[in-house]
């Protein structure tokens, strides 16, 4: 964690009717001072999207050598690795080598399509590998707060975060 790193608290109710699963988590997040809202909410999305108990949030953006989540089995092997936004080829090999499972999620659209482009014909080589890009409708950065307590729906595929006062539905377009 960074020595300026703000520390923000979440409280998600998670109901994925699509998989059955029915928690809340209580989290603590690091926000990284270069790390923007935006960003930490994505974060926080794919948690949701991935959750279970052993779902963990990583350094992220302070280092190169852990995703920004990642799930771990009781033997200290890597079971899921989740990185954000463009990652370059040589980190997606190394994701790929030491996790059975990789997902990179994109979310802005204009940046998203020309990295995928510029880099598509080399991914296909990992059979370990998913691109999703998520679609947000809605301001996903009013959610923020230092302490959130989010209720987080998903029904066919389609997650709908609800707060007090807003609500963001995010969609995914599976790219690979």
């Amino acid at each position: 964690m960074a020595a300026n790193a703000t520390i923000n608290k979440a409280l998600l109710n998670i109901s994925n009717m699509d998989e059955n699963y029915y928690e809340e988590h209580h989290l603590t997040i690091a926000q990284h001072p270069s790390e923007n809202d935006l960003r930490l909410m994505i974060r926080l999305v794919a948690f949701v999207l991935n959750a279970n108990d052993t779902l963990m949030f990583c350094k992220g953006i302070s280092t190169d050598d852990e995703p920004d989540l990642w799930q771990k089995s009781f033997g200290d092997d890597i079971e899921m690795w989740i990185d954000l936004g463009q990652p370059d080829e040589k980190r997606i090999k190394k994701a790929c080598g030491r996790s059975e499972k990789v997902i990179i999620y994109t979310f802005k659209e204009s940046l998203a399509s020309i990295w995928f482009k510029q880099i598509e014909n080399s991914l296909f080589r990992f059979k370990n590998l998913h691109i999703i890009h998520l679609n947000i409708d809605g301001d996903i950065e009013l959610l923020y707060n230092r302490s959130m307590k989010i209720q987080c729906n998903i029904l066919d595929n389609e997650l709908t975060l609800i707060d007090d006062n807003n609500s963001v539905v995010i969609t995914q377009d599976i790219c690979k």
